[in-house]
């Protein structure tokens, strides 16, 4: 589609970056920005360049102008910039100082590498079968992650330079990043857990076929995800209501994944049907099921064309951006606009979001996230919620409906419970939507619509608003309206095909991996902010949508690039391994990024640095010392953290990166970053606890609507509101005793 006022049109970026971070820029590129990088090296990677570098403009030389008229400077921590001179020119510039380790610890000097990134966020310690060495993700997983929160936090302060006049310098570490935005160990995690902090879950890597099972069947192999009662009441039905799982016992997603019988039965029954056959009568049963394809099938499906997923640069095919605005993708652009006209600045609060009002429809990850990340930067979120359709994430091993993980997801939003289904409860949040800022849901494309709250609606009252959804496959194409878990993204993307041992066909392991949802609220929350900086200019609001599927497209553009053009990467000696170091189930990774390392590690292990001499040499040194040695000779090593050892870790206790929050009503404490990235300007999120179902519903109308107590009490006599649950706040203040207000 022509003609879309592209968000960041008219914003001058000047990109100093090489190497995988370069794709952050791109980021803000598709969504209107003129980003100038300089290209004065040849790149080591011919398509992984192109693909990190798409719709920006080229210069060979760096200028004095370039320096004097860009927005956004983002730059390689060895380049020298005179930062104070330029922000004295141009008070509102954002900067951004790109590194592996950031530039104010110990570590900061550390060679870093995507495995090195898979080792210290505690990814790795996840990512393969029990019995077995982890298994690194396949792509640069990492990387990808860590450069879309890179434009996510570029967007944050550019809002708040544009809206205040003051601007930002962000210290941005490529770690910081990746435990993030990948698979965050301290963050919300799928209802699968049941909210059980994943510090506490299983020290070892899952069983082979552990959790959202992969079935052979008659061409292949598909994934299911049974976690919802109405979905494994569908399965029970498809199957032809066997009375061996008749107990409504099965019910509960525990007593599922603890029977020994139901996966054999189900693999039995799918073992001679085809892949497509499977999916189509799953959907039309309501269980959620994909096909385990490869990412060549992905990119020639149906539904990538007809989404348009995929645009060709001189006969290359790569993705077509990653976002929708009001309809449009955000596909790669040369973009060049006059700077436009910005309003007045207003006086700096301490957050970037502070005066917004923000009404969260969000479930599970990537519908908590986006709330929380308005939320952490001072947004006024108000998670709308209802005992008839719960949000996932309420399911815990706690009776009250609140968990650390949801603590983690939820801190700093109000909860009001709301009857969507109901005519009035429609009446009521639409009222609500004519003073609100911005609206945030992940519902199944056409739910918003069927309810009356879809932003073609909503627009019309309050012209301003700003939607943004997010669904697994998109709105647009045939598997639009299939439910979608990450999981299935996975699977039906290519990733879960990849992400196996070479020598076991079967070895799946993305089992326990909860990706891309929480960088898809990353992604979300980005376009979000760039909606607020188009209305700074035009007083509009807008709509933006992101599919999961092509979130993690994206972050393989590199490999779409080389299915499209048949280019492989060539053939060299190992350039990294994960290798069993002293100990019980230590690991330590080495990645070799160029002669020079190879130099550097042979200096310490010998034998020209050839595999068996790293692994002889590691096996005789606790992980720790092998990492530590082997980054003082210059090599990127690292140590495999688990989840629980990344507190007190030297990076990110000398970075102060997370900090202790006490819930009201949880005994354990919850850990959590304290900011989505080191930033000079913004300060840290504010330490407001999640809410209890409906704890904030009278506060909520009476402050948006000036609804009176009696009002407020008849509308949840008709069952239009809901209140707290006297017996759930019981509960809750039972189970923390003195620790409850």
């Amino acid at each position: 589609m022509s003609g879309v006022d592209r968000p960041l049109t008219g914003i001058r970026v000047l990109d100093l970056v090489r190497g995988p971070l370069a794709t952050t820029t791109r980021y803000l590129a598709e969504l209107g920005a003129s980003v100038t990088r300089l290209d004065d090296e040849t790149p080591a990677d011919r398509l992984e360049d192109l693909a990190a570098n798409l719709g920006k403009q080229s210069a060979d030389v760096l200028d004095e102008a370039m320096l004097a008229t860009a927005d956004v400077i983002v730059f390689d921590t060895g380049r020298v910039l005179d930062l104070e001179g330029l922000r004295t020119r141009r008070p509102a510039l954002v900067t951004m100082a790109v590194s592996d380790f950031g530039t104010d610890t110990s570590l900061s000097g550390w060679r870093g590498s995507d495995l090195v990134l898979h080792a210290l966020s505690a990814e790795l310690s996840r990512s393969g079968i029990r019995g077995r060495a982890p298994l690194p993700p396949p792509g640069q997983l990492a990387y990808q992650c860590a450069a879309s929160q890179a434009a996510y936090a570029l967007t944050v302060s550019l809002y708040h330079a544009l809206r205040t006049g003051r601007g930002d310098h962000l210290d941005f570490s490529a770690l910081d990043g990746a435990v993030q935005a990948l698979d965050p160990g301290y963050g919300i995690n799928g209802s699968a857990t049941l909210g059980r902090p994943a510090h506490l879950l299983a020290r070892e890597r899952p069983a082979k076929g552990f959790q959202y099972p992969i079935l052979p069947c008659a061409d292949g192999h598909v994934r299911i995800c049974l976690l919802a009662k109405r979905q494994w009441q569908g399965m029970f039905r498809w199957m032809g209501s066997p009375a061996a799982f008749a107990s409504p016992e099965f019910e509960k997603t525990a007593v599922r994944y603890k029977s020994p019988d139901l996966v054999p039965a189900i693999a039995a029954f799918f073992a001679d049907r085809a892949r497509a056959d499977l999916e189509r009568e799953g959907q039309a049963h309501g269980v959620p099921i994909s096909a385990v394809l490869t990412l060549p099938e992905f990119m020639a499906s149906d539904h990538v064309a007809v989404g348009q997923a995929l645009t060709e640069v001189d006969g290359i095919k790569l993705p077509n951006g990653v976002l929708t605005i009001d309809g449009a993708r955000m596909g790669p652009a040369h973009t060049a606009a006059e700077p436009p006209a910005w309003p007045e600045p207003v006086a700096p609060g301490a957050r970037a979001f502070e005066g917004l009002k923000v009404l969260d429809l969000g479930v599970i990850v990537v519908g908590a996230e986006q709330g929380r990340l308005l939320a952490d930067q001072g947004a006024d979120v108000v998670k709308v919620e209802s005992q008839a359709f719960p949000d996932g994430s309420r399911q815990s091993y706690l009776s009250y409906g609140l968990s650390v993980s949801f603590a983690a997801g939820h801190r700093n939003k109000q909860s009001l419970g709301l009857n969507l289904r109901d005519p009035e409860g429609q009446a009521l949040f639409l009222e609500m939507a004519a003073k609100a800022d911005v609206i945030l849901s992940n519902f199944k494309p056409g739910v918003m619509e069927s309810l009356g709250i879809d932003h073609a609606t909503i627009s019309k009252i309050n012209p301003r608003i700003i939607m943004s959804d997010s669904s697994a496959f998109g709105a647009t194409g045939p598997w639009a309206e299939r439910m979608g878990y990450g999981p299935l993204v996975r699977a039906a993307t290519g990733l879960t095909r990849a992400w196996r041992y070479d020598d076991d066909p079967e070895s799946f392991s993305d089992s326990i991996t909860i990706y891309p949802d929480h960088v898809a609220g990353r992604i979300g929350a980005m376009a979000v902010t760039a909606l607020l900086i188009r209305r700074l200019r035009t007083g509009q609001g807008g709509n933006a949508s992101v599919a999961q599927s092509e979130v993690m497209l994206n972050h393989f553009a590199a490999d779409v690039a080389r299915a499209s053009s048949g280019e492989a990467t060539s053939p060299a000696p190992w350039r990294e391994g994960v290798f069993q170091a002293a100990g019980d189930d230590e690991w330590c990774v080495v990645s070799v990024r160029s002669d020079a390392d190879r130099s550097a590690l042979a200096a310490v292990v010998g034998d020209e640095a050839s595999l068996a001499a790293v692994e002889g040499w590691i096996a005789q040194r606790s992980a720790d010392d092998a990492m530590r040695t082997l980054q003082d000779a210059g090599v990127a090593a690292a140590r495999m953290l688990r989840v629980s050892d990344l507190p007190d870790f030297t990076y990110y206790r000398e970075r102060d990166f997370y900090r202790v929050e006490r819930h009201p009503y949880l005994q354990e404490a919850v850990v959590a970053e304290r900011s989505h990235t080191r930033t000079g300007t913004l300060d840290d999120a504010p330490r407001a606890p999640a809410p209890l179902a409906a704890e904030h519903t009278r506060a909520v109308i009476a402050d948006w609507l000036g609804r009176s107590d009696t009002q407020i009490q008849a509308l949840v006599a008709n069952g239009v509101l809901e209140l707290l649950e006297p017996a759930i706040l019981a509960a809750a203040k039972s189970a923390t005793g003195d620790l409850a207000p």
